[in-house]
């Protein structure tokens, strides 16, 4: 057998209350590129940013950036 098919094989032994969820995992994996080795991509890098920020920021990113707003302190 190839590995596929074990893999439908497997896909058949699952519960119907269950196939909601498989179904979302291959999804979510088949929207994943192949890990290459070594570092990591850069969009898999880019996906884990994670910016505190004012609800404008932005919006209004180049006058943050100016300096002409600032965030608040409380923010951090």
């Amino acid at each position: 057998m190839t590995l596929k098919e074990l893999i439908k094989a497997e896909v058949d032994e699952v519960s119907e209350k269950r196939l909601d969820e498989l179904y979302s995992l291959i999804r979510q994996f088949k929207g994943e590129p192949e890990p290459r080795e070594g570092r990591p991509s850069l969009m898999s890098r880019l996906k884990r940013i994670k910016i505190d920020a004012p609800e404008d920021f932005e919006a209004n990113l180049d006058l943050y950036l100016s300096g002409e707003k600032s965030v608040d302190p409380d923010l951090r």
